[in-house]
């Protein structure tokens, strides 16, 4: 049995978003940019595609701005505004948990000479109202904090960051990537003036994603060349992966209920049944603040790796919470960020569930981990000791 668990890594594209995207691969593929009739075919459709994803944030179609994915559109939202108001101030408030699209950028910004201040989580990941507040200067542009992290599911209270914002004049950017599609959002609302987003979590096509960016909000191009995107972002636009985009949030968005509801069900059902089954377990992230999908788990006296590893074998897809497979030795920076020693953070593992989860994977899953768990940790000698404590008491 092949049981894929690895949603929040990527999604395979839905079938109704690939047969919107065929056509426009090898029948209708005139450059948007051109005057003649096949230009204006494509631009129509990317129109139409802007249409659907705002409809899905309650914004004005001119809000939405296509990106290459997710990670330019963080670069794009910090840069961009970092370059737009140095004249204003120079520093800039995120956590220390948040993607490395945003990290990596704001640790290049720091090289240019901006100041950058990383606020510390609690053991669940929640940033503290108060902290960010105390971290507030008169020189602060820009706070940036993702709505939901990406490994331990946990959603941050945005409404109440944004009203901070608000209170010192300050922009606020959110990396939406994860949260969108799980949850209704409404910048307007919420008080978000430039948002993450990416299609290939939502059941679309890789390599194409949106920055929603607030009307009147002061921000510099990322990329230069063309006028596309009213000269904000240049580059002849990605077609197939725009109509794609457009097709999965408007499927995304019309079934979220349903979709948040079957999810929240399988990730309790993970929760309770594993950690019930495996003893020494840690759950990670907020227990009941987190996304519908995600379950983290850290387990005592086992490698992330070898825990795959052994999932793989028997058919099951995860990740770990060690970047060991990705040519690191050091664990997750999030896990790190929550507290956890650097053994108890190796040893973790994230199942993140999707549209194509069923009970019989769940089912097979709390069948095969647990007895995966136990082989891997009789080859620990700290976990024989402790068997060894506790038969002795």
């Amino acid at each position: 049995m092949k049981v894929y668990l690895d949603y929040a890594a990527t999604t395979p594209v839905k079938k109704e978003v690939l047969e919107e995207m065929l056509p426009y691969f090898n029948q209708h593929y005139g450059n948007p940019s051109s005057i003649h009739s096949f230009g204006r075919e494509s631009k129509k459709v990317i129109d139409l595609a802007r249409d659907r994803i705002a409809k899905t944030l309650a914004a004005k179609s001119d809000e939405i701005f296509f990106t290459g994915g997710g990670s330019e559109a963080d670069n794009w939202a910090i840069k961009g505004v970092a370059y737009a108001l140095k004249s204003k101030g120079n520093h800039i408030i995120t956590s220390k948990i948040e993607h490395h699209a945003v990290l990596h950028t704001c640790q290049q910004l720091e090289k240019e000479g901006f100041e950058i201040t990383y606020l510390d989580v609690d053991h669940h990941g929640l940033i503290n109202l108060e902290d960010l507040r105390r971290a507030i200067r008169n020189n602060t542009i820009l706070i940036t904090i993702m709505y939901a992290n990406n490994e331990i599911g946990t959603v941050q209270p945005i409404k109440a960051i944004a009203d901070i914002a608000k209170e010192n004049s300050i922009l606020l950017h959110t990396d939406a990537v994860q949260a969108y599609g799980s949850f209704k959002i409404n910048p307007e609302i919420l008080g978000i003036d430039l948002l993450s987003i990416s299609a290939h979590k939502i059941y679309g096509p890789k390599g194409v994603g949106a920055l929603y960016i607030k009307k009147g909000t002061k921000i510099h191009p990322l990329l230069h060349g063309g006028a596309q995107e009213k000269r904000r972002r240049a580059g002849t636009e990605n077609l197939p992966g725009i109509v794609g985009f457009g097709k999965a949030a408007e499927i995304a968005y019309n079934n979220i209920e349903e979709h948040t509801e079957k999810l929240i069900n399988y990730r309790d059902q993970l929760i309770n049944k594993l950690m019930g089954k495996i003893p020494y377990t840690r759950l990670n992230g907020h227990p009941t603040k987190r996304l519908p999908g995600n379950v983290n788990i850290s387990f005592e006296f086992i490698e992330g790796e070898s825990l795959l590893l052994s999932l793989d074998m028997v058919g099951i897809a995860g990740s770990s919470g060690s970047a060991c497979t990705s040519g690191s030795l050091d664990p997750s920076h999030v896990l790190m960020g929550i507290g956890l020693s650097h053994e108890i953070a190796h040893g973790s593992l994230r199942l993140s569930l999707g549209d194509l989860t069923t009970q019989e994977e769940i089912d097979y899953v709390i069948q095969h981990l647990p007895p995966i768990v136990e082989r891997l940790r009789q080859m620990s000698p700290l976990y024989e000791k402790v068997k060894g404590e506790a038969k002795s008491v």
